[in-house]
């Protein structure tokens, strides 16, 4: 048996040895939750795909689909590498553990065998009587008794030692077994997703390859897409520029009314009727200048009130944490600028992240806020934009919209449900805004 483990231990690969030394291991916990949650997103991933496929036709939305299989797979196997790495750093200890163990059992077998020994000359209760009746002494004979009775105790305790560590050495093959067995089982499943992931990129090959024939739909599509998003952008920049100017506009009207407060309180306490002289000119109701005006137009911010400068910041402060605008789903198209899947030599940008989930999904607000528009856009279905202070969260390609202009809304309230493109597939547009600064929206939202 001892030779059968050595034998295991130098046949472990030196790659994943390497690897285990370099990378911290993560828990059993850790690898569990990320197994549940690769398998939950593979089952979502194959009913959007089982929606999408209902078109016979090869389309974009069921090429996402594959790629997002793709990417999950991945993650599995990398998932059952680092449990194999593991279990062979577990295999490495236990199997040093068996090595000490049988060790030790050998000395205290070999320290038994000596106790024996001595004590097979008083094995008798003569011999042990003349032993003790041989003492010079009362004090002596005493001593000699002592010796006796801890020579006895030590053989038992000595006994007990040897089953307790020939016990320890049980469990610790028994534990060898099943590491043994877990990790057949193990290899087993890494087979099976190494020959599902060629089988996807199989798929995958072949999809690129029937859409690579419909080039001018393609292109057609995207020519429609690039419309409809500058569309959208130009409506999100005059919403934009409208409430930051209308911001402006309430904060000096309030400055002014401020500063005709403060003057009014200066006249009461002066002495002569002369106060009413350094009374402004303009009221907080006086007519804004063409000059004020167009300082509202050239401002770059909003102004935020206390009650929304809190609101700004909390939605600041939930960075990486807001929830998704849908409940189910996944990002087919993420942030910035990206080859386009299928077109060579053709990039395409996103404002915003696509998520690609179920038709009819309800699409929620990720934070409290006031709805600032609703409208629609060719291309784009329904839009709603949210203003959480100087923050703005777009949530386009809405087939229903269940809110109003000016309504305040929370987190996790459903403002719609998402609208199911000419291809089959159910999509939504989500944008994160700071004042006229387009953000990333996954650096906003958090894990699912």
């Amino acid at each position: 048996m001892l030779l059968f483990l050595v034998c295991l231990l130098a046949a472990l690969p030196a790659t994943a040895q390497r690897a285990t030394r370099n990378q911290r291991p993560k828990s059993k916990a850790q690898l569990e939750r990320e197994r549940r949650r690769n398998l939950r997103q593979i089952q979502e991933t194959s009913r959007v795909l089982t929606q999408t496929t209902q078109k016979k036709q090869a389309s974009l939305g069921e090429l996402n689909v594959i790629k997002e299989k793709l990417t999950v797979k991945k993650t599995v196997i990398q998932t059952i590498n680092t449990q194999l790495q593991g279990l062979e750093t577990g295999v490495r200890q236990t199997v040093r553990q068996v090595q000490q163990t049988q060790q030790t059992l050998a000395e205290l077998r070999a320290e038994y065998a000596r106790l024996l020994y001595g004590a097979s000359k008083t094995a008798n209760g003569f011999n042990r009587l003349m032993f003790l009746f041989a003492a010079d002494s009362f004090n002596e004979f005493a001593r000699r008794l002592r010796y006796v009775r801890q020579y006895t105790e030590e053989r038992q305790a000595q006994a007990q030692r040897i089953i307790g560590a020939q016990q320890q050495l049980n469990q610790q093959l028994s534990g060898l077994t099943r590491q043994q067995q877990r990790k057949q089982t193990l290899l087993g499943s890494q087979l099976a997703e190494n020959q599902n992931l060629l089988s996807l990129k199989t798929q995958q090959d072949e999809m690129v390859q029937q859409l690579s024939q419909r080039e001018q739909d393609l292109r057609q599509q995207l020519q429609d897409r690039q419309q409809a998003v500058r569309r959208l952008d130009n409506l999100i920049a005059e919403r934009v520029r409208e409430e930051i100017a209308r911001a402006a506009r309430a904060a000096r009207l309030a400055a002014r009314r401020r500063e005709q407060e403060l003057a009014a309180r200066r006249a009461a306490r002066a002495p002569t009727p002369s106060a009413g002289r350094n009374r402004p000119a303009g009221g907080a109701d006086a007519p804004e200048t063409a000059a004020e005006a167009a300082a509202d137009r050239r401002a770059s911010r909003v102004a935020l009130t206390p009650e929304t400068s809190l609101l700004s910041s909390s939605f600041a402060g939930n960075r990486g944490r807001l929830p998704w605008p849908v409940g189910r789903g996944f990002i087919s198209q993420r942030f910035g600028r990206h080859p386009h899947p299928v077109l060579r030599h053709v990039v395409v940008e996103n404002r915003g992240v696509d998520i690609q989930t179920y038709a009819g999904e309800a699409v929620r607000a990720c934070f409290s806020g006031t709805v600032l528009t609703v409208a629609s856009i060719a291309g784009m279905n329904n839009i709603v934009m949210i203003q959480h202070g100087d923050y703005f969260t777009v949530y386009a390609k809405l087939r229903s919209v269940s809110v109003r202009q000016g309504q305040h809304v929370d987190a996790r309230d459903a403002i719609g449900t998402v609208a199911i493109n000419s291809e089959g597939a159910a999509e939504v547009q989500f944008q994160v805004w700071h004042n006229s600064s387009n953000l990333n929206p996954e650096s906003w939202l958090g894990r699912r």
